[in-house]
């Protein structure tokens, strides 16, 4: 049974159709990624799976629960956690209480190894653990959106642009950081417009355009497939 199911799900922002009968599963393990231009509707498959946008129709199914209905602070709890695009890190709070904020779902006792975790993970963030978030540079800012979601112990993590505006050398800190952490036991759902990136860590990856999937498969078959180096890898 996949950890993630979504099946035939639509979704409209007013008349717009955004999402038109999208399915995918990410089986427990797995790096999948989701990859397609501007527009095509990744963000809002990931809102809509985490409970921040409603479905007009279809389910998401959690680890054989059906969540389509469920506000996101419960699907939190069940085991799922979100980096949003654009870091949406909490300015004006410091890195250590940014952390903290990710943590509400967990018992107090458990709250400052789990910061030790992840210190260890990202030992930037603690050298900067008493500095507003603002302060920080993007590079920083998404290890500490990456670092707040991981504060919750999540089964599944899903990561919306982790690579957006981050010069080469944070996009592979970032990426090497995603690899380490499937690699210690969690599933990542991954959507990301470096499409070569992606492809080069996930398992398995799905092609939305204009709303739709449109193919999918092996990353490591899409990374070589010419209709996909034609659209998304420059080749």
């Amino acid at each position: 049974m996949a950890m993630l199911e979504v099946k035939d799900i639509n979704v409209y922002y007013g008349l717009i159709h955004a999402l038109r009968d999208v399915s995918f599963t990410v089986n427990e393990g797995e790096v999948v990624a989701l990859i397609g231009a501007n527009g095509a509707g990744k963000t809002t498959t990931l809102h809509t799976v985490t409970g921040l946008l409603p479905a007009k129709s279809g389910t998401v199914t959690f680890e054989g629960k059906n969540i389509t209905r469920k506000p996101g602070h419960e699907i939190v709890r069940l085991g799922m956690s979100h980096v949003p695009e654009g870091r949406r890190v909490f300015a004006g709070l410091t890195v250590r209480e940014n952390l903290r904020m990710g943590a509400y779902t967990r018992p107090k006792g458990e709250v400052e190894a789990s910061l030790a975790e992840v210190y260890k993970r990202f030992p930037r963030l603690e050298e900067r653990k008493n500095q507003a978030a603002g302060t920080l540079s993007g590079g920083e800012q998404q290890m500490l959106a990456m670092g707040r979601a991981l504060m919750a112990k999540p089964r599944i993590l899903l990561l919306d642009e982790p690579s957006m505006g981050l010069s080469p050398l944070f996009v592979g800190e970032v990426f090497k950081i995603i690899q380490e952490v499937s690699a210690a036991g969690t599933t990542v759902l991954l959507v990301e417009q470096n499409a070569k990136k992606a492809l080069s860590i996930a398992d398995r990856a799905y092609v939305l355009e204009t709303g739709r999937i449109v193919k999918s498969g092996k990353a490591s078959d899409l990374l070589n497939d010419d209709s996909i180096k034609k659209a998304y890898l420059g080749e």
